[in-house]
């Protein structure tokens, strides 16, 4: 065996060590939440996607090898407006008849001094796919009394701009609302 297949076989092993201490868990949608804002002319509009999915791999240990993915189900959005829903699942912005989910896929984590975890991914979103930056405060770890599974909670936030993902087709968008949207995600996921 030449070095790099050497080195080859070492780091898959070592990869292999590393995520022994890992726990995989899945999001519980009853206790998690996925909420956004937008600017509206002199306020913010606010709202909600009620349904989406998905799975985290933590080793509290080794933060930085943890993994996160999720998809959310556009046509769940949620404004409290059944009209505006509408217009928002439609062609001038998120067109779900083409773009029916988001997704998010973690490719590093970085632990902060302050213990923040700084998650880097590919947010895929309206056929657009942009690298972001997602802070990551873990919450906690536990045990649920309910079903003795193990359980981690955390929360994020991240801003990214409608423009960039061509969700501002509206012909009004610049004249009614704001380019920064601000994304909120808590989860309470379980171990699987």
């Amino acid at each position: 065996m030449n070095h790099r297949g050497v080195y080859l076989v070492a780091l898959i092993l070592s990869a292999t060590v590393a995520m022994a201490g890992a726990d995989s868990y899945v999001i519980d949608k009853n206790h998690s939440s996925v909420d956004f804002s937008i600017p509206h002319l002199v306020s913010k509009t606010k709202g909600t996607f009620g349904d989406f999915s998905g799975t985290i791999v933590y080793d509290a240990a080794h933060p930085e090898q943890s993994r996160f993915t999720g998809t959310i189900d556009v046509s769940s959005i949620d404004t409290q407006n059944e009209r505006r829903d509408g217009h928002l699942q439609s062609a001038d912005f998120f067109d779900v008849a083409n773009h029916p989910s988001i997704s998010f896929a973690s490719t590093g984590v970085k632990k902060m001094a302050d213990g923040q975890l700084h998650v880097v991914g590919d947010l895929t979103m309206h056929g657009v796919n942009q690298l972001v930056t997602i802070p990551v405060d873990i919450l906690g770890t536990g045990t649920n009394p309910m079903n003795g599974k193990k359980q981690v909670g955390l929360v994020g936030d991240l801003t990214i701009k409608a423009s960039e993902y061509g969700v501002n087709s509206w012909e009004n968008f610049k004249a009614v609302l704001g380019d920064e949207m601000t994304i909120e995600i808590v989860v309470e996921a379980n171990a699987g």
